[in-house]
């Protein structure tokens, strides 16, 4: 097929979609594919003019389209690994992706009685899984079609109903070689009354770019928490998207912590499709020099008697950029909706910026919903209360951000995470 490329006004858009049309797509999801390209093509990269996308400008910020990137040798594959800290230990089931294709030589997924792991490139090539793209049908956006069009692995997870996985589920993504780009998809699906912990990690060096969505369900009764560490390369690109949707009584407390990447965006979209359950998406974000970090969240609340929270802190420094947008939708006949979002920011230069967009949309009138921004500087009065008691000034500014910081990173409530994170905090402050 000959595209006409004529609406696509930059190199990197021609060269995508030329990527596509020279790539093998003659899998189970090849008319999903097309549909995806087809999109691509008539959006092109999200700008200024795309609402969602109005503080993060891809077409300029993504001035080129890199190669697909390809597994390395298996020593500099486990070399890669070996060097990301990721959660440690506290994993009991792990699964691998170099370069965003399955490392099963690397991984750990045998053993833990009622979850279920398998990639997704070899599923592809027999039949399309299920659930993939049934979240992402009802989502037009450029960076999801891009991963549609493109994906070559990812994880198919399943947690039986009524399991209890005693430790976290990991899902580690290195980047490693040459520079290129990675796609993958991921698609989780949790059992009624299942009990799960998802630790999903990414981290890199040198020049590259990742783009990654997720399809996550939850059954009813389900209790799930996850926690996401962005810890990319600093010549990196980050994209990465989150469909979620729960059904009636599900607990769900998800945690992300962006510290790497020139350039990303987090997006999550969650919709409530059971009564009586609740969602806690909490987010810290520390960047410096010219970092760009764009944290978005969307939340629908489809029925009755569900709560929500966002939360966001953002520890800026040198010229950097955030971005945090949040929206929540209540339609009608969701009465007893509760949804409250939050988002603070603390800046540790005169250079900084940082952009909020919060909205709520609401159809319903039995609601409690609200909003909220602020932003501001250390301030000086505690600095001097801690320097007053011999407390060196760099030591005293980071139990400040820590302090700042605690509200989003404590509420996680696992102790040994907790530190884990504080940790990277006081090494990102370089103390």
């Amino acid at each position: 097929m000959t595209a006409d490329n004529t609406a696509l006004s930059t190199a990197a858009e021609r060269a995508l979609i030329e990527q596509y049309e020279a790539a093998s797509t003659g899998d189970a999801v090849k008319l999903m594919r097309e549909k995806a390209i087809a999109g691509f093509r008539s959006r092109g990269l999200p700008n200024r003019r795309v609402e969602e996308w109005k503080y993060t400008d891809l077409r300029r910020g993504m001035n080129e389209a890199l190669p697909i990137a390809e597994m390395p040798a298996a020593a500099e594959a486990k070399a890669a690994v070996d060097t990301v800290a990721g959660f440690g230990d506290m994993a009991g089931a792990r699964i691998v992706f170099v370069n965003g294709l399955y490392a099963p030589e690397l991984s750990e997924i045998s053993g833990v009685e009622g979850l279920t792991i398998r990639s997704l490139a070899a599923t592809l090539a027999k039949s399309r899984p299920q659930g993939l793209g049934e979240l992402a049908a009802s989502l037009t956006d450029s960076a999801l079609d891009l991963n549609t069009a493109f994906m070559r692995d990812g994880a198919l997870i399943d947690v039986a109903a009524g399991a209890e996985i005693e430790k976290p589920v990991e899902i580690l993504h290195v980047a490693a070689g040459e520079p290129a780009a990675t796609y993958t998809r991921h698609v989780v699906r949790v059992g009624e009354g299942a009990k799960v912990c998802f630790s999903e990690v990414y981290s890199g060096k040198g020049h590259y770019q990742t783009n990654t969505a997720i399809e996550f369900s939850a059954a009813k009764g389900a209790e799930v928490s996850w926690i996401k560490l962005q810890n990319e390369s600093r010549e990196a690109q980050h994209l990465s998207t989150l469909l979620s949707r729960l059904d009636g009584e599900v607990g769900f407390d998800h945690f992300i912590f962006n510290s790497g990447a020139h350039l990303s965006r987090t997006q999550t979209f969650l919709r409530f499709d059971g009564e009586g359950s609740r969602a806690e998406l909490r987010s810290a974000m520390l960047i410096t020099e010219e970092q760009h970090c764009d944290v978005t969240l969307v939340v629908d609340h489809a029925v009755p008697n569900c709560e929500s929270r966002e939360f966001c802190k953002s520890v800026i420094d040198g010229a950097a950029k955030g971005v945090f947008q949040g929206r929540i939708n209540v339609f009608p006949h969701a009465q007893k909706t509760d949804g409250r979002m939050v988002s603070q920011a603390l800046f540790l230069s005169e250079s900084v910026e940082m952009a909020y967009k919060p909205e709520l949309e609401i159809f319903a009138d039995d609601v409690q919903c609200a909003h909220g921004a602020t932003s501001g500087q250390i301030d000086e009065d505690l600095l001097f209360y801690l320097r007053a008691r011999g407390i060196p000034e760099a030591e005293a500014r980071t139990l400040l951000v820590l302090a700042f910081l605690s509200e989003v990173i404590e509420e996680i409530g696992d102790e040994q995470v907790v530190e884990t994170l504080e940790e990277r905090t006081r090494t990102w402050l370089g103390y």
